[in-house]
């Protein structure tokens, strides 16, 4: 079992069900403690980079729109005004704590060229050797399913990929459930938090349930993907939730909370 306390460069995904409410607006609460805690990790000596989703959750909490639109040129143009709000939020938010972001939005295309991806490479260890956070989120205005080899196709696919990229030696995925159960938790109050899996095999896979809430495009089956590549890779996943981003705390100094992979 990988031991937490080591990990010194580390990857943490945010899902738009963590960073929004129900309405599609931002939760500010969470967004400014997820900002100051990982901020703090990296005055102790943390390399933190943040994988979030959220830009099209944004668009339409911005735009006031009932629901997320299912049209590619309005999903495209939606995400293209919530990229923006979602950045200045972060600026705004970790530079409260003393931390400078940068933006790196990526694509399939991007990433599997090996020039471009050396590119990527260069650019992260370059931010990280600054001190500075990288906040990575795909590029969802011209990244489309309809362009082959440029849709990466979810956050918690890139999140483990980002991973890769960096070299991390572990990757935090927050979600809106607190980890893998041996049965859906929804519905099965007496069900049990699975603390730690060595290997996600079909088995594993079997006790994903649905996808999650309408405002993001995963469930808990993308995320066991992003722990399987990540542990093909030799990097160790936790699963937990993100409704109190403290908890990363807890995690790095080694309790056991959520599901850790590997």
């Amino acid at each position: 079992m990988y031991d937490c306390t080591l990990a010194k460069r580390i990857v943490v995904k945010v899902g738009t069900s963590t960073l929004t409410h129900e309405n599609g607006k931002a939760n500010l609460r969470r967004m400014e403690e997820l900002c100051k805690v990982l901020s703090d990790l990296r005055n102790s000596g943390k390399e933190m980079i943040l994988v979030t989703s959220g830009a099209i959750g944004m668009g339409v909490g911005k735009l006031g729109l009932k629901a997320r639109p299912t049209q590619t040129q309005m999903k495209q143009a939606v995400a293209a005004v919530g990229q923006c709000e979602l950045m200045f939020m972060y600026d705004k938010l970790f530079g409260e704590y003393g931390s400078t972001v940068a933006q790196i939005l990526l694509t399939g295309d991007v990433i599997s060229n090996p020039i471009s991806r050396g590119n990527v490479e260069n650019t992260f260890e370059a931010l990280l050797d600054m001190g500075i956070i990288p906040v990575v989120n795909e590029n969802d205005t011209v990244a489309v399913d309809e362009l082959e080899g440029q849709r990466i196709g979810d956050n918690d696919n890139l999140s483990s990929i980002v991973a890769q990229i960096v070299k991390a030696d572990l990757l935090v995925i927050l979600t809106d459930i607190d980890a893998l159960y041996d049965a859906d938790p929804r519905t099965h109050p007496q069900a049990k938090r699975i603390p730690y899996v060595e290997k996600v095999t079909p088995e594993i896979f079997a006790l994903a349930g649905d996808a999650g809430s309408e405002r993001g495009t995963g469930g808990m089956v993308t995320k066991l993907q992003a722990a399987q590549r990540a542990g093909e890779a030799g990097i160790a996943c936790c699963i937990m939730c993100g409704d109190n981003p403290s908890s990363l705390y807890t995690l790095l100094d080694g309790k056991s909370i959520g599901t850790l992979f590997g």
